[in-house]
């Protein structure tokens, strides 16, 4: 499995950002595909995830009702659509994939993961 995470940069509180996960190497439809941040300093935690066949998500409370995780079937790409970012959501962001039916909220549970995208919220 390989995946290319894009779409971070340096925005303002409030702004919106969107990044991408293109994903290749296996055929996803029993997968669960998750966003991770991790800031300076922290523990990577939980974003969003979403199963690949249902489309059903799962959120962090802490973004809930700003963040929206989708996927595109055709261009096998996750995407996290970030509105009204906050200088806490900054970080590192990672996408990563799970061959399950079950949405995993737990980095060690995710057997494989992109490179990264930093997102910088500036306040």
């Amino acid at each position: 499995v390989q995946l290319q995470a894009s779409g971070g940069g340096l925005v303002q509180a409030g702004a919106s950002l969107r990044l991408s996960c293109a994903a290749s190497g296996r055929t996803f439809s029993s997968y669960v595909m998750g966003w991770f941040r991790q800031a300076p300093g922290k523990e990577r935690e939980f974003v969003a995830a979403i199963k690949w066949s249902s489309g059903s998500p799962y959120y962090a409370d802490s973004v809930k009702g700003r963040f929206t995780i989708s996927r595109d079937n055709a261009k096998n790409t996750v995407y996290l659509q970030m509105n009204s970012l906050k200088p806490d959501d900054t970080g590192v962001y990672y996408c990563a994939a799970k061959k399950a039916s079950l949405i995993y909220a737990y980095p060690k549970s995710y057997d494989d993961w992109g490179q990264g995208t930093l997102v910088t919220v500036s306040s």
